[in-house]
């Protein structure tokens, strides 16, 4: 599927002795990060290219994501999910199994400060904004601790808010200094580019699997398969979708199911700036869209290329997996 950049010659464009190789623009969207100037890189590009595997349209990019996305071709991403740092990693305690054990899942979550951590949220919403084609939409996950910085820094770059997103965890884990309310649930953030962006959104779909009934902003039981629902009530994920290994912070698939489904279409692409375990990959996989995810991790890019392997599996095994957006 991924077609490949062919090469000119170089070319002196400002007589200024310096030569440049240009490429024709390709026309596969799984190319969106390549720059039109090899030299706009530097010495060195900012990424590696970690799996690939054109016949499925599917990339994972190993490297830094705003770096990468601020060499990326402009307005090529139909949607983005971003799962960013919530900044929980600063010495509190949570219950896991029964026990009590401390919040660490990395310096990547630790906090460097409110105006630090919100200076970060502007490099990489512009990091995005960028690549996003004008009428895309993007998707930003989080809690109390980032979302309003999240929100705000959205606002300030010029994207327009769609809505805010509660999906409600059943199986949230208690609070055990009882001083206060259990948190069990997650905001999502959706925006589109711009004021004048004419975003997708499918709306009969999200209106059948409701049942009927227009689909709410407050999410409980995901399950595309189940019977219809309006409320999200989305379960943390399970062992089977952590069988490869875990990732602290992943997503349940039933999740980025829905969020794929409302608002792409077949041969999309989408982003995940943040990619993890991939969920967002195994979910574009699931329905037909395109898929590039960026880590710096490569512990986690490995799992997340066993995950992909097996979506892509199961796809070609059991083509009736991919649910056909009307």
């Amino acid at each position: 599927m991924a077609a490949k950049l062919r090469k000119l010659q170089s070319v002196d464009r400002n007589n200024s002795g310096k030569k440049v190789t240009e490429y024709v623009v390709s026309e596969s969207p799984l190319d969106f990060y390549v720059s039109e100037q090899t030299t706009s890189y530097g010495k060195k590009k900012p990424f590696s290219i970690y799996y690939d595997d054109p016949e499925h349209a599917v990339r994972l990019l190993k490297g830094d994501s705003i770096e990468i996305l601020n060499h990326a071709r402009e307005n090529s991403v139909d949607m983005i999910f971003a799962d960013p740092p919530y900044f929980l990693s600063n010495g509190g305690i949570t219950c896991h199994a029964g026990r009590m054990v401390s919040v660490d899942k990395g310096e990547w979550d630790k906090s460097k400060g409110v105006e630090a951590d919100h200076e970060f949220a502007l490099r990489w919403l512009t990091a995005c904004r960028r690549v996003l084609k004008d009428d895309g939409t993007i998707w930003v996950s989080g809690t109390m601790h980032n979302i309003y910085s999240t929100g705000f820094a959205m606002q300030q770059l010029g994207y327009k808010l769609l809505n805010d997103i509660s999906w409600f965890k059943p199986n949230a884990s208690p609070n055990l200094s009882c001083r206060y309310f259990t948190h069990s649930h997650e905001t999502l953030i959706w925006a589109a580019k711009s004021e004048s962006s004419r975003h997708k959104f499918n709306y009969q779909l999200m209106k059948e699997i409701s049942g009927g009934k227009q689909m709410r902003s407050l999410w409980a039981n995901l399950d595309v398969n189940e019977d219809s629902q309006d409320i999200w009530i989305v379960t943390t994920p399970g062992k089977q979708e952590k069988r490869y290994g875990k990732h602290p912070t992943q997503k349940p698939l039933a999740l980025l199911e829905r969020i794929v489904l409302a608002a792409t279409n077949p041969g999309d692409l989408i982003l995940d700036p943040f990619t993890g375990s991939s969920t967002t990959g195994v979910a574009a996989v699931r329905h037909g869209r395109a898929f590039v995810g960026i880590d710096n991790n490569a512990d986690f890019l490995e799992l997340s290329e066993k995950r992909l392997k097996e979506e892509q599996q199961k796809s070609q095994l059991n083509p009736g997996l991919l649910v056909k957006v009307a």
